[in-house]
C-alpha cells in the first residue's frame, strides 16, 4: 500500500455504508482524515455503523439523509455508487461544487499492484474472474486478486496487495463517475447496451460514465475493446493507450478473435470455441477479452486453455448447478437485464425452460418474444413483471405459461414442464428487488429449492 498524504487532516463524509463505504471509511481513517459517516439504515438495524462506532474515531449519522448535514463542513465526499446523484444529499453536494469521489478512485490511488480494470453493461464479472484465474498461472511472483463491483472491497484488496501483485478491478458505470485519477495499465469494455437509464438518465451519459475506465490512460497503456460493436470501435478512438481488439465474429485480427470455431491471438490459434466450459457465445466473448489481457501479460497458450476448459462460471451467472434426472439446472440471477437473459437462452441448444420475472423499471418485453420462439419450452413467471413476460411468451407461442409466488416456489414448477435432456434456467431478466433484497440472494433460493427437490448437492 502506497503511504499518501492526500487524505491527511481532511474532512471526508462518507455517504453510503455497506461493504465498501465501511472499507473506504476505515482507509481513510488510517490515512489520516477526519471521517464522517451517513447511512440511512437506523444504528440498531446497522452492522456496519455499529462496528465503526465500537471501534471509534468516526462521527456516525444514520437514518434520513438530509443536505443540513453538509453543515458540519467537508472537503470531499466518498459516495457509494449506488446511490444516484439526485438525491437531496448528493444533490446538494453537488450543488456546492464538491469532489464526490467513489471508493475504487480511493483504492486505485494507495494501490502499489498493476491495475487491471473491466466494464461493460454485461460480462464484467465472467471476464474479470477469467482474468484472474489466467494471470495467476504461471507467475513468478506475487498472486492476481479481483476486486471492485465483484464484491470484494477494492479498498481493501488495494491494502493487502504488493507491488508484485495484479488486481483485476470490475468497475461499473456508477463507481467510474466518482473517479478522476484512476488509472488502469489495462482497461476492458465488453459490450454497451442501454442500461441504468434510471441512474443515468440518458444512454449518451451512460456512455461517457463506461468511457471514464480510459480517460488517464496513455501510450503505455492497453485498452481492450469489442471490436463486434461498431459504436465500440468508434469510442475506441477517444483512448489514449494502445487499442487491442476483440472479436467474435473475427471483424479484427489484431487482438483475440474467433475463426471457424477456433479462438486465436493474432495469428496463434490458441483452442477451439467450442472448447469454452461455460456455454453460450456472449461467454466466447468474455473469453476472448480475457485472452486479450491474458497475452499482453506473457500468459502461454496452455495457460489460457486450461482456464478456459476447466472454468464453469461465476455464481449467479449462467452457473451450472447440478443435474438431475438427465435435467440441468442453471442459476442466472444475474440477468437483471433483458439483454443479460437474451445471451442466456442463446447458450443452449436444449430446449429451456425459463424462470423469469422481478422488479417493474416500466419497460416491455418484446425483444425477448424471438428468443422464447427459438429456445423456451415452458416458462414459470413471478414477480411485479409476470404479465407483461407473459404477454411476450404468448406473441412467442410458448405452449406452457404459468405463474408462481418468487424463484423458489417455481422450482417445482418448472421440473414438472420439463424433460429428459431440458435445461431448467432462472434467468429472470429483472432487478430482484421486489422480493429480495438482491440477485444473490434470489439465486441462492433457487438453488436451496433445486437441491430439496432433487435431493442432492450443487455441484462446485
Amino acid at each position: 500500500m502506497k503511504n499518501i498524504r492526500t487524505y491527511e487532516g481532511k474532512r471526508v463524509i462518507v455517504v453510503g455504508l455497506a461493504k465498501s463505504g465501511l472499507n473506504a471509511a476505515r482507509l481513510l481513517k488510517q490515512l489520516g482524515a477526519k471521517v464522517t459517516v451517513s447511512d440511512q439504515q437506523p444504528l440498531e438495524k446497522n452492522s456496519e455503523a455499529q462496528e465503526l462506532q465500537a471501534e471509534g474515531g468516526y462521527t456516525i449519522l444514520t437514518g434520513e439523509q438530509k443536505p443540513e448535514q453538509l453543515e458540519a463542513g467537508f472537503d470531499l465526499m466518498v459516495k457509494n455508487p449506488g446511490i444516484p446523484y439526485d438525491v437531496p444529499l448528493i444533490k446538494a453536494a453537488v450543488d456546492a461544487h464538491m469532489p464526490i469521489l467513489s471508493e475504487i478512485e480511493l483504492a486505485s490511488e494507495i494501490a502499489e499492484a498493476e491495475l487491471i480494470a473491466v466494464t461493460g453493461s454485461n460480462g464484467k464479472t465472467t471476464t474479470t474472474t477469467m482474468i484472474t484465474k489466467m494471470l495467476n498461472q504461471e507467475r513468478q511472483a506475487g498472486k492476481s486478486a479481483y476486486a471492485g463491483n465483484i464484491g470484494v472491497p477494492a479498498s481493501k484488496v488495494a491494502q493487502e496487495l504488493t507491488a508484485d501483485d495484479t488486481m483485476v478491478m470490475e468497475v461499473s458505470s456508477f463507481m467510474l463517475l466518482g473517479t478522476t485519477s484512476f488509472h488502469p495499465h489495462i482497461a476492458v469494455l465488453t459490450n454497451i447496451f442501454a442500461n441504468h437509464l434510471d441512474y443515468h438518465k440518458t444512454r449518451e451519459n451512460y456512455v461517457r460514465a463506461k468511457m471514464r475506465i480510459t480517460q488517464n490512460q496513455t501510450a503505455e497503456d492497453y485498452f481492450v475493446v469489442n471490436f463486434d460493436s461498431d459504436e465500440l470501435v468508434g469510442l475506441s478512438k477517444q483512448s489514449s493507450a494502445q487499442v487491442v481488439p476483440f472479436s467474435r465474429l473475427g471483424k479484427s485480427h489484431a487482438g483475440a478473435y474467433e475463426l471457424d470455431g477456433t479462438l486465436y491471438y493474432q495469428d496463434d490459434a490458441i483452442m477451439q470455441a467450442d472448447e469454452v466450459k461455460v456455454p453460450g457465445d456472449h461467454n466466447v466473448e468474455n473469453a476472448l477479452a480475457a485472452i486479450a489481457v491474458a497475452k499482453i501479460e506473457g500468459r502461454s497458450n496452455a495457460a489460457i486453455k486450461h482456464v478456459l476448459t476447466t472454468f464453469s462460471g461465476v455464481r449467479h451467472r449462467t452457473q451450472y448447478v447440478l443435474t438431475s434426472e438427465g435435467r440441468q439446472f442453471y442459476n442466472d440471477s444475474k440477468a437483471t437485464d433483458i439483454e443479460a437473459t437474451e445471451m442466456a437462452l442463446k447458450g443452449f441448444k436444449q430446449p429451456v425452460v425459463l424462470l423469469a420475472g422481478g422488479l417493474d423499471r416500466g419497460y416491455t418485453f418484446e425483444r425477448l418474444t424471438p428468443f422464447f420462439k427459438d429456445h423456451v419450452k415452458a416458462i414459470v413467471l413471478f414477480g411485479e413483471t409476470k404479465q407483461l413476460l407473459a404477454d411476450a411468451a404468448k406473441k412467442a407461442g410458448v405452449k406452457h405459461i404459468e405463474f408462481t409466488e418468487n424463484a423458489e416456489t417455481g422450482v417445482p414448477t418448472a421440473y414438472a414442464l420439463s424433460d429428459p435432456g431440458d435445461v431448467i434456467l432462472l434467468s429472470p431478466a429483472n432487478a430482484s428487488w421486489d422480493q429480495y433484497p438482491n440477485f444473490e440472494v434470489r439465486g441462492d433460493r433457487y438453488i436451496k429449492a433445486v437441491e430439496k427437490l432433487t435431493g442432492k448437492k450443487e455441484e462446485l
